[in-house]
């Protein structure tokens, strides 16, 4: 009975590791994308100068090489900050900036103008 229940206990924490790292998987891939965009045109800036440079010294495969290492770079971070984040046991839902992953509406706060200090307690009588 023990290792019935142990075997069970591991196999719900296995998915549980394998669902906290697909969805940090997913996350950081699209903070790479909207947020990290300055940093994807300097990364392609650089790129295209080391296209240029190696393209005299590996003529026919210069650009795929630079295509590959900086695609390769980007999926390496994402998948090891992915399997950092998961072994130091930080769930996105527990993240409060991430807040769009939560499924929870946000409450909405009517807005206060400057005017109304002045004129919402003024009754018009009619």
């Amino acid at each position: 009975m023990q290792s019935v229940q142990k075997s069970t206990w591991q196999k719900n924490s296995y998915l549980g590791l394998t669902k906290s790292f697909l969805l940090w998987s997913f996350t950081l891939t699209v903070c790479l994308l909207v947020v990290g965009f300055p940093v994807g045109v300097l990364l392609v800036t650089v790129g295209i100068l080391a296209t240029v440079i190696l393209q005299t010294m590996l003529p026919s495969s210069a650009v795929l090489l630079v295509a590959g290492s900086i695609i390769g770079l980007n999926v390496l971070t994402v998948i090891v900050g992915s399997m950092v984040l998961t072994a130091k046991g930080i769930h996105p839902q527990e993240v409060s900036w991430l807040n769009w992953l939560h499924g929870k509406e946000e409450s909405f706060k009517a807005p206060v103008y400057a005017s109304c200090p002045l004129t919402c307690e003024l009754k018009l009588n009619a």
